[in-house]
């Protein structure tokens, strides 16, 4: 075994077909008499060459080839280009939708787990897979958290409903809280109010269970690949027999109250860019809607 790094390749196994080499995106493999060895330090650990490799002689120790799902068992051959039912994957593309009635039923450790595992199959910037997750399995946790959100927006809406501070917001940071008062003022004073009075959630809606998606300075793209990762797990939510909606009043709340991530044991330099309330459906539909129409750019050089 010749080894560069953390990576091994099997000389007995080796064929020298050289597939390694035409797909990997660093060149950093080579054949040396008729093997292939690694020859070179920036590997992206993208596992290219160890998935085309047809006698499986290359192994990586920084990569897990098995995701140990524990709800399904997980089928491991490559499916290829065209492989796939575009028809059924559409289908469900256009069948999930954000869900706001949720039944009284927790979600397993497990199902959220393995949720999380998904979306960890999601492309990320230059392959850093930077993104972080956080699990509230319950939904006591959920209303905990709810309880966090609805403060920040408690202090936001006194700021909001002061005529003085709008002004000085409009002449000294660009009218923010003036177009907030504008545009959601009125309803998140509802929220809170059906929150307070009757304990009623207008924010997670009553889902059992959530997961926040973020990422850390060191992904190259961290916000992008939170938001891929965020859409494997809606959808195979969906798959699951789960509900799923995205919240973004407690995304944006994390964002300007960096004590709500510290009350959830989130280091200070991880942003979270998404938080998805998940639960148990408790509504049906029968056919899937419309989208607007789009025009794509046709663009001629």
């Amino acid at each position: 075994m010749k080894k560069t790094g953390p990576h091994s390749i099997n000389n007995e196994a080796c064929t020298g077909c050289g597939e390694c080499i035409r797909v990997c995106p660093d060149k950093v493999i080579a054949l040396v008499e008729k093997k292939a060895v690694f020859s070179g330090e920036s590997c992206l650990d993208c596992g290219h060459c160890a998935a085309v490799c047809p006698v499986q002689a290359i192994h990586f120790k920084t990569l897990s080839c098995k995701m140990h799902f524990q709800t399904f068992a997980e089928k491991r051959e490559w499916l290829p280009f065209g492989g796939s039912d575009i028809t059924n994957l559409v289908q469900l593309m256009r069948s999930r939708r954000s869900c706001r009635n949720y039944m009284d039923k927790t979600v397993s450790r497990e199902i959220l787990c393995d949720l999380v595992k998904i979306g960890t199959t999601a492309p990320s910037g230059t392959n850093s897979q930077g993104w972080t997750f956080t699990i509230l399995e319950n939904r006591r946790q959920v209303v905990v958290f709810g309880g966090f959100v609805a403060s920040f927006f408690k202090a936001l809406n006194r700021k909001a409903a002061n005529p003085f501070l709008r002004i000085m917001a409009g002449i000294f940071l660009k009218d923010n809280l003036g177009r907030y008062y504008r545009s959601y003022y009125k309803t998140i004073e509802t929220g809170l109010h059906e929150w307070d009075s009757k304990g009623k959630d207008l924010l997670f809606h009553g889902a059992t269970a959530a997961i926040l998606v973020g990422g850390t300075p060191k992904a190259s793209c961290p916000a992008e690949d939170a938001l891929l990762a965020t859409q494997n797990i809606l959808l195979a939510a969906h798959a699951m027999g789960l509900g799923s909606c995205l919240i973004g009043f407690a995304v944006e709340a994390m964002k300007h109250d960096p004590s709500i991530k510290k009350r959830l044991s989130i280091s200070g330099d991880e942003s979270i860019y998404a938080v998805i309330a998940l639960g148990y459906p408790a509504e049906k539909y029968q056919f899937v809607t419309g989208r607007k129409v789009i025009q794509p750019r046709m663009v001629t050089l």
